[in-house]
């Protein structure tokens, strides 16, 4: 589904730049607390370290999926 300004509103199909890059910086947690699978996850940590290197999104990250991984136990 997108919006009106043609950009995605369905968080499963959000890239790691919109998740991790939006025009609000208080949009970041968002982003980072509708991931919900690993591989999603990992694409994220990539792109972080690709880009910006951030390390408190990077501690989210971390932080993200460790409750992933504890959903799926």
């Amino acid at each position: 589904m997108t919006n009106p300004d043609g950009q995605t509103t369905d968080a499963s199909e959000l890239s790691p730049e919109q998740r991790l890059e939006p025009p609000n910086t208080r949009l970041i947690n968002a982003g980072i607390v509708t991931i919900n699978d690993i591989e999603t996850l990992r694409e994220c940590v990539a792109y972080e370290n690709a880009n910006q290197q951030r390390i408190p999104i990077l501690r989210r990250l971390k932080g993200r999926a460790s409750e992933i991984r504890t959903e799926d136990d």
